[in-house]
């Protein structure tokens, strides 16, 4: 039976209230305390219409199980309880079936979930959209790319374990059918700085920690790596172990979702190649030296560091060690080389390093983007999900906070129009008259920033490229003097003298008030971080890198495409980045999830109310609440609105009968509610004051009551009356059978009466004919005895006279049989004494030649030429015809056996009977190889791929190809090389390469020899004075020594019509050059087995040891 689905509503069991936009009273205490009440009770989710607050729970919730997902897929916004999940599945929806690209924006602090929000979005879209094996591919795809670039980008903060330290903002493409095809990622502003530095109880980023943990120790050993964190600079140490992160087991997800990501093996290990010079990067220090000019320059302190650096990358490590301590400045025609003291020497390594890494995370993105990108080029759908730094607020903000909080007032502004957008949309596509409503704008804060004329941005790169002396203390200046009067920036320097004596406000920093509140930032490093220098020589070096992921990532370092162009500042390109993203959100349809965090400890069960006031103050959510409220503080489509409340009209219970707009007017008509507390729209009914809405929540829950009492009457009085007619019905039941019971053992007993009276009546009537009966059969059996006395008497009479006519014939026939036979023998006694003696000879011998030809017939063996077994003979004087049939028979069943083969065995056979001929008796390994097939091709040329290219280069029938051991005369060693056999040549090749190293033809072959023994070892002796004879005779080893020289005997002789001499001798002399050894073979034991070995006691001598 299928699981009953059950609906429930955002107002049913509501825990505080589920919508904001319904609070009342409405203010900063009420909104707190709401949100209190709900993460108290593990309800973390909550709705500002169509905005998600979510509140970070630092615990897991069973909340994000398949059936959670299943519940809310395919539901209305406002159908269940508040969850993430309803609006991922309201914007995927909206996607899929009403064509609307999609954006979901996920704001909030450092620590706050954004990232994790990010990751529920995705699965949850993958979990509802399309299956298939091409789709599931893609959304395994997109979903593993999260931890690659979680590892690369994400660190462990103060404020957060898992922090992101990049903005990430991905397009994911849909078909028409919502199936996903791919993806697009966009990354923004990663920190790098944190590479070489980072503040007290933070850590680097994760894949420095993840490799050192989780890399196998071989892999360790071939980056140059320890596993010790205190061994490298640029980790912290105060944190290196963060509670709760297995970094070992991070390690070998980042690698499996690489693999399945799309990331060759050798891309893998280029990656952690990189990762761990930018590592090893913080080792390198520097010592002061002074030259005859009086200049200070720098020098590397140890040197081994950096020379495993440079193995790394493959460069040369003068090149790296002369880029770490001169500096060459181009302008124009000219080149000048100046030294580097150490101080400068110390900030070129760093800049290398911060380069490196921030490059190589660019380079991991847009190898992501080729795995993932969408294959087809049909037209798609987009969805976009933006996951970016939060608004932060430290004890030091430098130019990176800046940024980041740029970033941020570019998104308020964009919520708060697109949110006002979509409201004001929604009146007019439903027909209600718009209110303006006022809000806070902060575009006169991102004017502050951005203006391309007084803008911050501007006047930095400004000072950047202003010749002389640039520092922060001039860019400091500048801006007090241009941004005095801006209402939102303050200074201790500026000429407003409202700040002069401001001692909170210190001379080296300025203050911004953004949306979420007054930030102070230090001037220090703005002008170094902004300019983000990398000194030539140092890409130059890299470019000569022989790493192909090193040169890819400096391009600029190639000397045939110098540019002397200055590069784009950070501020800039970053500036140019948010206008990107602001555009292209702008085209979408944006959905909002507002993350919170509840307290700094990162602890759960822990709610800190000026913690969370702060952050709902700068992310605007009551400003939100009243936007949304200005007009109608709820609205529903007619039909969910008059079923949820048709209970309190009569005229609309228990069914309404006609349009769902008329049943809600009468219902409302009906409620006395005043008319200026809703308004009708085309498809929904707006309700203004909350106030009415809990109200009818109120008649709802009284009117529910009512009907669970008149249903529980009603079933009661149901229950009692069905149980009185199954008691009456059971009563008429229980009689029947009674008088069923009484009335069976009624008939019972008169049948068993009738039953002895028809016996007795029965056994009568039997008695009665039986008598009847026994009388008639006496009288018939006496007729029978009489007749059968009669017939006997008869029959005795006519056996006699047949009896005696018979002898009478018998006695005739004998007297004439015998009158016969004296009439024979009277005329035979006069032949008998001349030749009786002959005849009888001859008829005897007749007789037993006869009976040995049909013993013979039965006696016969079995027709297999090699059954030895023949009858005994019988008589002596047949012993020369018992050995002819022998030899008659024998013949005749070799012939039946030849006549079975094929023409391929006989040329088998005619081999083995060659090998028979040339070795038995003569060689102790023939035997071993009398059962052993020939198979010729050992090594299978044309099929094997490996020898493809020599397959091509033989043309001729392969007769025998086999790998043998070239014997060195050297050393007695033996190289491996393969044998080839063909009908003109003997070719020796290499056995790794396939390469021919010699052809030798079959007619400079004049011998053959080998020894007695059981060994492989055989010597082709060449003619002299052929071309293949230059290096001399050969000396080889085989394990299929007799099919090789039989092979080659059979060969040769039906080629060339002469036969090679095989000599068989335990010393044979072998020319090798110009000299003659003796290749003598011995009995000995071996160390290794039963393997034959071969050693060259001296110049003139090879001895081969035989087990």
């Amino acid at each position: 039976m299928a699981k009953m689905e059950v609906k429930t509503s955002l107002l049913d069991n509501m825990i505080g209230v589920g919508d904001m936009v319904l609070l009342e009273p409405l203010n900063e205490d009420s909104f707190i305390d709401n949100l209190k009440q709900r993460f108290d009770h593990s309800e973390i989710y909550t709705y500002i219409g169509s905005v998600v607050i979510s509140v970070n729970p630092y615990r897991t919730l069973p909340i994000y199980t398949p059936d959670k997902v299943e519940e809310y897929r395919n539901r209305n916004f406002y159908e269940l309880s508040p969850h993430i999940y309803a609006l991922a599945d309201e914007a995927y929806r909206s996607l899929r079936d009403q064509d609307k690209d999609q954006c979901i924006l996920i704001t909030g602090e450092s620590g706050a979930g954004k990232t994790e929000a990010s990751k529920l979005v995705m699965s949850y879209v993958a979990a509802v959209c399309g299956k298939g094996a091409e789709v599931n591919q893609v959304k395994e795809q997109l979903l593993q790319s999260n931890p690659v670039l979680e590892a690369f980008g994400n660190a462990k903060t103060a404020r957060n374990d898992n922090s992101s330290r990049f903005g990430k903002y991905m397009d994911i493409e849909f078909n028409f059918k919502g199936d996903p095809l791919g993806g697009v990622i966009s990354n923004y502003l990663l920190e790098k700085s944190r590479v070489v530095k980072q503040p007290r109880g933070e850590r680097n980023f994760h894949i420095f920690y993840q490799m050192l943990s989780g890399a196998s120790d071989d892999l360790l050993d071939k980056l140059k790596l320890e596993r010790d964190f205190s061994k490298y600079n640029y980790l912290s140490l105060d944190s290196a172990k963060v509670n709760g992160i297995d970094d070992a087991s991070n390690f070998r997800t980042v690698r499996n979702a690489m693999q399945i990501v799309g990331f060759l093996d050798h891309e893998t290990q280029s990656v952690l190649a990189i990762v761990a010079a930018v590592l090893k990067l913080g080792n390198i220090e520097f010592k002061p030296e002074s030259r005859v000019n009086g200049l200070d320059e720098s020098k590397v302190k140890d040197k081994n560091e950096l020379k495993e650096i440079c193995e790394l990358m493959g460069i040369e490590q003068t090149v790296l060690e002369r880029a770490f301590s001169f500096r060459t400045v181009e302008a124009k025609q000219e080149k000048v080389s100046t030294t580097l003291n150490v101080a400068q020497a110390y900030y070129a390594r760093d800049a290398l390093a911060k380069n490196m890494y921030s490059r190589l995370f660019s380079w991991l993105v847009q190898r992501i983007n080729e795995s993932i990108k969408a294959q087809s080029k049909v037209r798609k759908k987009v969805m976009g999900v933006l996951d970016i730094y939060g608004f932060e607020i430290f004890e030091e903000n430098s130019f990176e906070q800046f940024i980041i909080n740029y970033c941020n007032e570019k998104l308020q502004q964009i919520f708060i129009e697109l949110t006002l957008k979509e409201e004001q949309e929604e009146y007019i596509r439903e027909g209600i008259e718009w209110t303006h409503i006022e809000y806070f704008n902060n575009a006169v804060i991102c004017d502050l920033i951005e203006n391309n004329q007084n803008g911050i941005i501007a006047m930095l790169d400004e000072e950047c490229l202003r010749p002389g002396t640039v520092t922060d203390d001039t860019f400091l200046e500048k801006l007090n003097q241009v941004c005095a009067t801006h209402q939102h920036f303050e200074s201790r320097m500026s000429k407003c003298s409202r700040f002069l004596n401001d001692t909170s406000l210190p001379h080296c920093c300025f203050r911004i008030q953004h949306y979420a509140g007054k930030v102070m930032y230090q001037v220090e490093g703005f002008v170094d971080k902004n300019n983000d220098l990398l000194y030539r020589d140092l890409s130059q070096a890299m470019w000569k890198a022989n790493h192909s992921l090193i040169k890819e990532l400096f391009p600029e370092g190639n000397p045939a495409k110098i540019n002397l162009k200055r590069p784009p500042t950070a501020g800039s390109q970053f500036k140019a980045s948010v206008s990107t993203l602001m555009k292209n959100l702008q085209t979408k349809n944006p959905n909002y999830i507002r993350c919170i965090k509840p307290n700094d400890k990162k602890a759960a069960h822990i709610f800190n109310d000026a913690l969370v006031r702060h952050q709902v103050n700068y992310l605007g959510l009551l400003e939100n609440v009243r936007v949304r409220r200005a007009g109608f503080a709820f609205r529903q489509p007619y039909e969910p609105c008059l079923k949820r409340y048709k209970m309190l009209c009569k005229q609309t219970w228990p069914h309404w009968k006609g349009p769902a707009r008329d049943g809600v007017e009468v219902l409302l008509n009906n409620l006395k509610i005043p008319k200026e507390e809703y308004s009708f729209g085309r498809s929904k009914i707006f309700i203004r004051n909350p106030r009415t809405l809990f109200k009818l929540e109120e008649l709802r829950k009284e009117r529910l009551e009512d009907l669970a009492t008149l249903i529980q009457k009603i079933y009661r009085g149901w229950k009692c009356r069905t149980r009185f007619l199954l008691m009456k019905k059971s009563q008429i039941v229980v009689s029947a059978w009674v008088r069923r019971y009484l009335q069976q053992n009624k008939y019972k007993r008169i049948k068993s009466s009738t039953i002895v009276v028809q016996s007795y009546t029965r056994g009568w009537k039997a008695r009665k004919i039986l008598r009847e009966l026994k009388y008639q059969k006496r009288c018939n059996e006496a007729v029978t005895t009489i007749a059968a006395y009669w017939h006997g008497t008869q029959a005795r009479r006519e056996l006699r006279r047949l009896k005696e006519e018979a002898r009478n014939k018998h006695a005739i026939a004998v007297i004439w049989a015998y009158w016969l036979g004296l009439k024979v023998r009277r005329e035979y006694r006069k032949f008998f004494r001349a030749n009786a003696g002959k005849k009888i000879y001859a008829f005897t011998i007749q007789r037993i030649i006869q009976k040995y030809f049909l013993e013979m017939k039965n006696k016969m063996p079995s027709v297999s030429p090699i059954d030895n077994n023949w009858p005994t003979r019988p008589y002596l004087f047949l012993d020369s015809t018992h050995k002819e049939m022998k030899r008659i028979f024998h013949l005749w069943r070799c012939k039946k056996y030849r006549d079975q083969f094929t023409e391929q065995k006989k040329f088998i056979y005619d081999e083995k009977l060659e090998a028979s001929e040339l070795f038995k008796d003569k060689k102790l390994s023939y035997p071993a190889s009398v059962g052993q097939p020939f198979h010729g091709d050992y090594l299978e040329i044309s099929k094997n791929p490996k020898y493809k290219k020599l397959s091509d280069t033989i043309e001729e029938k392969i007769i025998i190809a086999d790998t043998v051991n070239k014997i060195n005369r050297a050393n007695g060693k033996g190289a491996t090389r393969i044998f080839l056999l063909t009908k003109s040549n003997v070719t020796i090749a290499d056995q790794k390469s396939g390469q021919i190293k010699l052809e030798v033809p079959l007619g400079d072959i004049t011998k053959v020899s080998m020894s007695s023994q059981n060994d492989g070892f055989f010597a082709l002796h060449l003619k002299e004075g052929s071309a293949a004879a230059c290096k001399g005779d050969f000396l080889f080893s085989s394990d299929h020594l007799i099919e090789m020289a039989t092979k080659l005997y059979r060969t040769t002789l039906m080629q060339t019509k002469q036969k090679i001499y095989i000599e068989i001798a335990d010393e044979f002399l072998v020319q090798f050059k110009q000299d003659k050894v003796c290749v003598k073979f011995i009995q000995g034991t071996q160390k290794n087995g039963n393997i034959p070995t071969c050693k060259r006691k001296n110049n003139r001598l090879l001895e081969v040891a035989v087990p």
